[in-house]
C-alpha cells in the first residue's frame, strides 16, 4: 500500500496508508493466557459442574433460539474479523508478527471482536449445552481473558503504534 504520511510512534517508524491502516516493524504481543483457554476453560469447568450436580435452574426452551443466535453472530462477526487480519496481512495467532493496526469493519465498534465473539460464542455454548454453571462462571472467562490477552495487548500495541493507538482507544471502545 502506498504510504500517505509517516507518524513517529517511539522508536520505530509508523506508516499510515491511504486506506487508513497504521504499519510498523514486525514484532509480537505475549499473552499470559492464550484466548481460547482464557475464554474455554470457565465454560469447561461449568459444564463440569453440571454433570457432576446438576443445574438447580431449568433454563427453558428460549435458550436454544437465543444460544443459536449467538453462535450465528459469533460466526458472521468473528469471521468477519479473521478475513481483515489476512486481508491486511498481519498476524493473528501467538508468535506472529503485528503488522498493522486495523481499525476497520467489527474494529470500529470494538477494539477487541474476536474476543467479543469469542465470549459470545460461550454464552451460545453455555445455552445449548445448557449449563446454569457454565453460565455462573461468565464474568470468569471475561476477567481472564482482559487480564490473560486484552491487558498485554494493549500495552504491546500502546508500544508499538504510539500515539495512533492511543488516538483509537479514545474514539473506540474495549468491549462495544
Amino acid at each position: 500500500p502506498t504510504s500517505a504520511a509517516v507518524l513517529t510512534g517511539g522508536a520505530a517508524a509508523i506508516t499510515r496508508d491511504n486506506e487508513g491502516m497504521v504499519h510498523g516493524s514486525e514484532e509480537t504481543v505475549a499473552f499470559r493466557l492464550w484466548p481460547p483457554v482464557a475464554i474455554g476453560a470457565p465454560l469447561f469447568v461449568g459444564w463440569l459442574a453440571t454433570l457432576l450436580w446438576g443445574d438447580p435452574v431449568d433454563l427453558g426452551r428460549w435458550r436454544l433460539a437465543v444460544g443459536w443466535a449467538l453462535v450465528l453472530l459469533f460466526a458472521g462477526w468473528n469471521g468477519w474479523s479473521l478475513w481483515l487480519f489476512s486481508r491486511h496481512g498481519t498476524g493473528l495467532l501467538p508468535g506472529q508478527a503485528t503488522h498493522t493496526m486495523i481499525e476497520k469493519g467489527p474494529y470500529r465498534l470494538s477494539r477487541n471482536p474476536l474476543y467479543v465473539g469469542l465470549l459470545a460464542l460461550y454464552l451460545g455454548l453455555a445455552l445449548l449445552a445448557p449449563t446454569f454453571w457454565g453460565l455462573v462462571l461468565f464474568p470468569a472467562a471475561v476477567l481472564l481473558v482482559l487480564w490473560g490477552a486484552i491487558r498485554p495487548e494493549e500495552r504491546f500495541l500502546h508500544e508499538r503504534f504510539g500515539a495512533p493507538y492511543d488516538d483509537y482507544t479514545r474514539r473506540v471502545r474495549r468491549w462495544l
